[in-house]
């Protein structure tokens, strides 16, 4: 079991670096549909990348797990409100949920 919470830790982290660093067009285009402010937009994006190193530094120290999944897959949540909220397409919310799953998969690996 152990494997494959280090491999959904992994894939967690590497997504939303991906997301944030290479696509963040896309990300300042989602939070003005979403009506979000700048603000806002940063402090996510740097809270997601904070969790993203710990989940990362979790693989050598794995109590550092728990807290940080737990609060990946709020943010994931947060993300499907605001996905159902536009009324955004089904493909649109996939992402967030399967990184919601992982994050849950992962809190309830290590807890």
């Amino acid at each position: 079991m152990i494997i494959y919470t280090t491999i959904a830790q992994l894939v967690i982290a590497i997504s939303v670096a991906y997301v944030w660093i290479f696509r963040f067009d896309n990300i300042v285009t989602e939070f003005k549909q979403f009506g979000l402010s700048d603000l806002t937009r940063n402090i996510v994006g740097a809270s997601k990348m904070a969790l993203a190193t710990l989940l990362i530094t979790g693989i050598w120290f794995p109590t550092l797990v728990f807290i940080p999944a737990l609060a990946m897959a709020f943010l994931m949540v947060c993300a499907q409100f605001f996905h159902f909220k536009v009324k955004n397409p089904w493909f649109k919310h996939l992402p967030s949920l399967l990184l919601l799953a992982l994050s849950l998969f992962v809190a309830l690996s290590v807890s």
